[in-house]
Order: C-alpha cells, then sequence, then structure tokens
C-alpha cells in the first residue's frame, strides 16, 4: 500500500498553514488505517459469509467521515473504527490503537454482567470515588445519562461489538457499556437488592492499556459441601493452569468416599491469546482413551476464484484433521476418572471453545447451561499504519465430523437458562444443576 500515502499527498493544494498542514498528515494517516483495516480483513478473515453488510460501502463511508469537518476525535476515530470492524460478526476481532490513544478510552472500576439482558454490577474495585459512589454489588443499571439502558446499550454500545452469536454480542456490550474518554463522568441510576433507586455518579478512570484492577485468578477450586470439587478456570492463557488443575485433581483424590465428582466451570473463560494446549493438557487428565480435537481450514488467495460467486476470493481452502489428544501418562500423573461435568456460558469462548469440542467428542460427561460465544479458530495479529493492529480469526474450527458452530456456539447438553430472581437470591442455577447430575450419578 506504499501507493495510498503517496495519492494522498499528491491530493494536497500547495500553500497551507502549518495548522493545516498538520490536520491534513493526520487525516492521511487516519486514510491508511482505515485503507489497512479493509485490505487485512479482506485477505486474512476465515467467515466472510457472516458478514451481512458491505464491506466496500462501508471502508468509503469511513473515508469520507475522516474527511469531515470538524475532524474526528481521536476517540471518535477509534470508536467508528470499531463500529467498521464489528461488521464482521467475529468474536475475536480487535483494533489496537497506539498507546496514546488506548490510553484515552477508559472505564470506570466496574465488573459488569448480563443477565437476562440486563446490566447488574457484579463487583468494583474498592477505592477513594467508589466509596463515596456506593455502587452495591447485585445492583442493576437503570439508566445511563438519563437515557434507560437497554436503550443506551443498543443504540451506543452494541453496534461497536463484534460477536458470532447475539447472545455473545449483548454479553460483551454490558461489560463495555460504560466506556468512553477517559476522564469523563457517568451518572448512573441504580436499582439496589432490596428495590430501591437512587443515582451514582462515576468516572472513566481505567484506561483501556492499563491492567484491570478486578482481574480475577486464571485457575479456582473449591470443595462443595456435597463432596464435589468446583474447578474455575477464569483463562487458559496462564502457563500453570495444567498443574494448577493437576493438583486439583489431587484433593478430589484425598476426598475418597466423600467425593462426588469434578465441575469444570468454563462460564466466565473469555477469548484469551494463547491457551489452546493447556485446555487439551488439562482433558489428558480426564481421558482413558485418546479423542479427537476440532478440525479447521483457512481460505487459501487464489486471484483466479474472484468472480461473482466468490467475491471473498476465498474459492480454495487449506484444511487440516483434527488432532488427538492421549490420555496423561504415568510420569504427568494418573488420569481422573470420577464423574465430569462442564459449565458453560455465552461469555466461554476461544480456547475454552476448543476444550468444549473435544470434551464432547471423548463422550466424558455433559456440557449444563446455555450456548457458548461461538469465538474461537486460530487468529492472526497484523501491524497497520501509524502504529494500529489487526487481530482477525483465520481459520474455520469444526467439530471433528466438520459442523461449524461459529453463528449458533456450541449447545449445551443439559440447558439452564440463568434467571435475575436467582442471581439476586444467591443461587446458581447452572451450578446447582450440576451438582444434582453429580447427585444422580451416585445414586445409581
Amino acid at each position: 500500500m506504499l501507493w495510498f500515502p503517496a495519492l494522498l499527498a499528491a491530493q494536497r493544494p500547495a500553500g497551507t498553514t502549518p495548522a493545516t498542514a498538520a490536520a491534513a498528515a493526520l487525516a492521511a494517516e487516519r486514510q491508511e488505517v482505515a485503507a489497512g483495516l479493509w485490505a487485512e480483513a479482506r485477505y486474512n478473515y476465515a467467515y466472510w459469509d457472516a458478514v451481512r453488510a458491505n464491506w466496500d460501502s462501508a471502508f468509503a463511508a469511513t473515508t469520507s467521515y475522516i474527511a469531515g469537518r470538524p475532524a474526528p476525535t481521536d476517540v471518535q476515530f477509534e470508536r467508528r473504527l470499531r463500529r467498521w470492524g464489528a461488521l464482521l460478526n467475529d468474536g475475536q476481532f480487535e483494533l489496537f490503537p497506539p498507546g496514546p490513544i488506548a490510553g484515552k478510552v477508559a472505564r470506570p472500576p466496574l465488573a459488569l454482567k448480563s443477565i437476562e439482558r440486563r446490566a447488574f454490577i457484579m463487583d468494583y474495585a474498592s477505592n477513594d470515588e467508589m466509596r463515596v459512589a456506593r455502587p452495591e454489588r447485585l445492583a442493576e443499571i437503570l439508566a445511563v445519562q438519563g437515557i434507560p439502558a437497554a436503550d443506551w446499550i443498543r443504540d451506543s454500545v452494541l453496534p461497536e461489538i463484534p460477536a458470532g452469536t447475539e447472545l455473545n454480542r449483548w454479553e460483551r456490550a454490558v461489560v463495555r457499556m460504560l466506556e468512553g474518554e477517559r476522564g469523563t463522568a457517568l451518572h448512573l441510576l441504580l436499582r439496589l437488592p432490596g428495590g430501591a433507586e437512587r443515582g451514582a455518579s462515576v468516572t472513566r478512570s481505567v484506561p483501556n492499556n492499563a491492567r484491570w484492577p478486578l482481574e480475577t485468578p486464571a485457575l479456582e477450586v473449591d470443595t462443595l459441601p456435597d463432596g464435589a470439587i468446583w474447578v474455575r478456570i477464569n483463562s487458559f492463557a496462564d502457563d500453570e493452569v495444567p498443574e494448577k488443575f493437576a493438583r486439583a485433581l489431587g484433593e478430589a483424590a484425598r476426598e475418597g468416599p466423600r467425593h462426588r465428582g469434578l465441575i469444570v466451570d468454563l462460564r466466565e473463560t473469555t477469548w484469551t491469546p494463547g491457551g489452546r494446549e493447556h485446555g487439551y493438557a488439562i482433558l489428558g487428565r480426564l481421558i482413558d482413551k485418546p479423542i479427537l480435537t476440532s478440525r479447521w481450514r483457512t481460505p487459501q488467495y487464489r486471484p483466479a476464484y474472484r468472480g461473482a460467486d466468490s467475491p471473498d476470493s476465498a474459492g480454495a481452502w487449506l484444511q487440516a484433521p483434527s488432532d488427538t489428544i492421549w490420555p496423561s501418562t504415568r510420569r504427568e500423573g494418573t488420569a481422573y476418572s470420577g464423574p465430569v461435568a462442564v459449565l458453560v456460558s455465552a461469555r466461554t469462548a476461544g480456547p475454552a471453545e476448543d476444550f468444549l469440542v473435544a470434551f464432547r467428542a471423548g463422550h466424558r460427561g455433559p456440557l449444563i447451561g446455555e450456548a457458548s460465544a461461538g469465538s474461537t479458530g486460530q487468529t492472526t495479529t497484523v501491524p497497520l499504519p501509524a502504529s494500529w493492529q489487526l487481530r482477525v480469526t483465520v481459520t474455520r474450527d469444526a467439530f471433528p465430523d466438520g459442523r461449524e458452530f461459529m453463528r449458533t456456539g456450541i449447545e449445551p447438553d443439559i440447558r439452564v437458562d440463568v434467571h435475575v430472581d436467582d442471581v439476586l437470591a444467591g443461587r446458581d442455577a447452572v451450578l446447582e444443576r450440576a451438582r444434582a447430575y453429580l447427585t444422580e450419578l451416585a445414586r445409581r
């Protein structure tokens, strides 16, 4: 794309002022970023049949927006690119702006979750502002800046959220619903768990390029009163996760006759880079015979295939068969032979879905909860002009029999919907159903 800056430079009129020249240079740089996004997504993305909008028209609209007056701010430009990228419906799509721009976008230190498509505060980082705002846990956000929360999410947030399924799109939109220009204030209307309503003012203070203060451990383990071992895997990216999981299995073995079974909770295992092999290592400790992983294919660019029937030029595919996960060796530790249930939600994505595919192929136990996010596959991160970066999915992953799940997610064996009344009452309906399943097995 070396021609693009030169073309833009040739269009600049002579005799401009320094301010005008700087504005023109910024506009040219942004046009280069947009051109890079258009080209790299067109060349690398594996799911063009999932794109319902006209990608080229969106590019033209973006370039017109960049050239508009007044010129968009950095934050406005970044949001415009995210809105454009969301048209791919790629749950793993991400734009990484350069540090100075990333630092201008922030959100309050509130952990939000969608329950029946309503926004609830699950936790918050304790600081001076939060001690004044007092955003109680399990408080529902009814309105933002005087706008009903559902309208705020639908109009201002959803268009910028890429996702494979509509439920996952809403889940991710709630998490990011308070994101915006760093340092700006938001007024929230809250409904407290007891039913009372009150306002709260919060500031977008945690920039996107900073460590999130409410980050959870990669793996957490509890022994439940009925003897079930409850393992919550929040990220497969941590290199220590397989070993920590092995120690959890050791705890299960020490429970002896009291032990009821193993519950692997992947409901909060959202997308993280890497981690697929860690999930497979964990599965190796749960099986006594080989199982198959997902299969995948990636587009091969063949210009001769371009035409009305294949506008994305992906007329040829490089295919890769399923790999095999083998049981753990004696050196690695004895495989766990007790009953297993896996909990899933619309937030379960990336390497966690790779885990689900292989787990189901091994017929090791049920998946309990909601359909997963439909957002997995290998990704590539490519550089764009002006130090921007783009991450996009480059493979189509499927079950060993070839069934894809990008648009639907992976359906559970036992469906359990999460309801607001249960959450407010402190009941975890999905976990309770898994415990009931293990109890039923123990009684047979």
